[in-house]
C-alpha cells in the first residue's frame, strides 16, 4: 500500500495529528489547509475508517488514529534522522546554528572569534531567527541545532540548558538625571516602560515585566501604554538612548552596564523562569558535540565575570 499518494497523505495525517491542527499542519507542510484536509480524507478512505474526530473547534484521533499516528511518527523520526545521517561525511565539519538575534548579536557573536581560533577545523553557520522548532523544522531547514532564550519545553528534541538568565530594569544616566523621581521600583511609569512583546514562542505581551514584577512585589497598571519591540536588543537600545525603561536581560545588558551606557536601577536582578538552551534532535557528537561544550564553557566564565559586575547575583 506505500505508494507515492499514500506517503504524501501519511506525511500530511503525522503532521496534523503531531499538532492537532489541518492548519498548523499546513504551515509546517508548506501547502493549503484544504490540501491537508484532503489528503487526510484520502488516507481515511483508502483504509475505510476515521482517524479523527473532527469538532468546530479541535481534531482529535480515533483509537485507530493513535495507533496509525505512534507508527507513522517513529518510522518518519527514524527516517529524518538516517537522512541526517547520511547527508553527513566523516570528513564535513560544518555546524549549522540557529539563533535568536538578540542573543546571537549580544553574546554569541563577541565570543564567536576564540571559537574559531581554538576550533581551526569546524565551520560553525551561525542562523539569526526566532521561529517556534520542532523536528521537523530543523530538518528541513537543514539545522544541526539551535539556541533559544526560553522554558526548554520540547515534545520531539532535546534540550539542554547551558546558561540561565537574570531580569534586571535598566536605563541610561541620561534618562536618570532627567527623573531624579524614579528612586523605588513603585516609581515606575508605565509609559516609560519598553517592552520585548515576545521573548519567546509563547510568552505573553509582558511576560518580563509582569514576572520582575511579581517578585519584588510591585505592580504597575496600564502595561500596554509602554514601547513595544519585538526584540530584547531593541528594546534594550532604546533605554540606552534615553528613551525609557527596559527589562534588561544579564547576558545581553552587561557590557552596556560595564560600560556605563546603562545603568542597574534598583539592584533587584532576579532569576528568570527562561534559560539558554541547546536544541538538537538527539545527542551529540563530533563538531556539534564541540559546540555545545565550548558554549557551555563560554557560559562558566560569563557567569564568573557577570558576578563581578552585579555581585549580589547568587
Amino acid at each position: 500500500m506505500l505508494s507515492s499518494s499514500m506517503m504524501v497523505w501519511l506525511r500530511s495525517f503525522e503532521a496534523a495529528a503531531r499538532h492537532a491542527s489541518f492548519t498548523r499542519a499546513a504551515g509546517e507542510l508548506c501547502v493549503s489547509q484544504g490540501a491537508i484536509s484532503q489528503q487526510v480524507k484520502n488516507l481515511e478512505l483508502a483504509l475505510r475508517r476515521p482517524l479523527f474526530i473532527r469538532g468546530p473547534r479541535s481534531l482529535n484521533l480515533t483509537a485507530e488514529g493513535e495507533r496509525l499516528y505512534a507508527v507513522a511518527q517513529d518510522a518518519f523520526r527514524a527516517l529524518d534522522q538516517t537522512l541526517v545521517e547520511l547527508r553527513r561525511t566523516e570528513d564535513n565539519k560544518d555546524v549549522s546554528l540557529s539563533c535568536s538575534p538578540s542573543f546571537a548579536m549580544g553574546w554569541l557573536i563577541p565570543r564567536l572569534g576564540d571559537f574559531f581560533r581554538e576550533h581551526t577545523t569546524i565551520h560553525l553557520k551561525i542562523h539569526g531567527e526566532f521561529h517556534g522548532l520542532d523536528r521537523s523544522r530543523l530538518v528541513s531547514d537543514g539545522l544541526d541545532a539551535a539556541v533559544r532564550y526560553d522554558l526548554g519545553r520540547y515534545t520531539d528534541l532535546e534540550a539542554r540548558q547551558f546558561l540561565d538568565e537574570w531580569l534586571l530594569p535598566v536605563a541610561s544616566p541620561q534618562f536618570i538625571r532627567e527623573h531624579p523621581e524614579l528612586k523605588t521600583p513603585a516609581d515606575l511609569r508605565p509609559e516609560w516602560l519598553l517592552h520585548d512583546s515576545s521573548p519567546w514562542e509563547a510568552a505573553s505581551e509582558f511576560e518580563e515585566w509582569e514576572y520582575w514584577m511579581g517578585q519584588v512585589g510591585v505592580a504597575i497598571p496600564d502595561l500596554a501604554s509602554g514601547r513595544h519591540f519585538n526584540l530584547s536588543q531593541l528594546a534594550q537600545a532604546s533605554a540606552a538612548n534615553g528613551q525609557g525603561v527596559a527589562m534588561g536581560r544579564a547576558a545581553l545588558v552587561l557590557d552596556d552596564l560595564l560600560s556605563g551606557r546603562l545603568v542597574d536601577l534598583f539592584g533587584l536582578a532576579v532569576p528568570s523562569s527562561a534559560g539558554y538552551f541547546f536544541v538538537t534532535q538527539s545527542h551529540t557528537e563530533g563538531s556539534l558535540a564541540a559546540v555545545e561544550a565550548w558554549l557551555g564553557s563560554e557560559a562558566q566564565a560569563f557567569r564568573d565575570k557577570c558576578r563581578q559586575v552585579i555581585p549580589y547575583l547568587k
